[in-house]
């Protein structure tokens, strides 16, 4: 009687058949190289911070940077070497407001030349460039925004405040001891130009202290980094930046902004 050839082990092609066992034999045997558990485990190690320093180099080129307060100007909302996160959507796309907190370049000569910083060595440049430290090496300052684009401020009433268009301001965030009156302005901010001061106002070279030169005082726009937003060391005093929105609240609608300026 024939064979089927099904019946057959020579040719049959089901599991456990010899030639399904050779190939199996052949495929796990001793002679395959098993994966290092360490070498992989470094391998998703090297991939998780790769990862972590591609976003963070993102995040600090287009939505957060991080800056350090060198000076007292900003107490006691901004204390001497704290460290803050810059929202570096503002001014674009979305619009500076009179109270935001803002760090600009020092495009103006404010500050002296930067001749004080220590050199960094190579992987105190790595964590500057990827945002996870401050960059020391430009000039930066820091100050509060208090009159925009048309609008009229002057210092200061009979209570010592200052007003915007006509409207005096009641400032919270003043440092104690803060005289207004020791330099008296009346200023009406350009197109394009912000004035700004310093929380601590008996020790801030702010825009008042350059109104005799050829800004008058006044910041461009095209300068800001971007606005504080957050404080992140130290720990104990980590917590958002206030703008005091209802500082400016009833602010009248500013005036088309003039040629001069006082101090001219």
């Amino acid at each position: 009687m024939e064979q089927d050839p099904a019946d057959n082990p020579e040719t049959r092609t089901g599991t456990g058949g010899p030639g399904r066992s050779g190939r199996r034999a052949g495929k796990h045997g001793g002679s395959g190289t098993a994966r290092s558990p360490l070498l992989s485990w470094l391998r998703e190690i090297g991939i998780i911070i790769g990862v972590a320093l591609v976003l963070s180099f993102l995040i600090k080129t287009f939505l957060f940077r991080a800056f350090y307060i060198p000076s007292t100007s900003m107490e006691d909302t901004l204390e001497v070497d704290d460290r803050i996160f810059v929202n570096l959507l503002v001014p674009e796309p979305f619009a500076l407001s009179r109270g935001d907190v803002v760090v600009f370049r020092d495009d103006l000569g404010w500050l002296p030349p930067n001749g004080t910083h220590s050199q960094q060595n190579w992987f105190q440049q790595a964590l500057t460039f990827v945002g996870l430290l401050p960059d020391s090496s430009q000039q930066h300052l820091v100050k509060r925004v208090i009159g925009v684009a048309g609008d009229h401020v002057v210092c200061c009433d009979a209570d010592g405040r200052i007003s915007v268009n006509g409207k005096p301001l009641t400032e919270p965030y003043l440092a104690p001891g803060s005289d207004n009156e020791r330099i008296p302005f009346d200023v009406t901010v350009p197109e394009g130009k912000l004035w700004v001061m310093g929380d601590n106002r008996n020790h801030s070279a702010d825009s008042r202290e350059h109104r005799k030169e050829s800004s008058h005082g006044f910041v461009d726009v095209r300068s800001v980094e971007g606005k504080a937003a957050v404080i992140a060391w130290p720990l104990e005093r980590m917590g958002f930046v206030g703008n005091y929105p209802e500082v400016f609240d009833g602010v009248p609608a500013r005036q088309a902004a003039p040629v001069r300026n006082d101090g001219q």
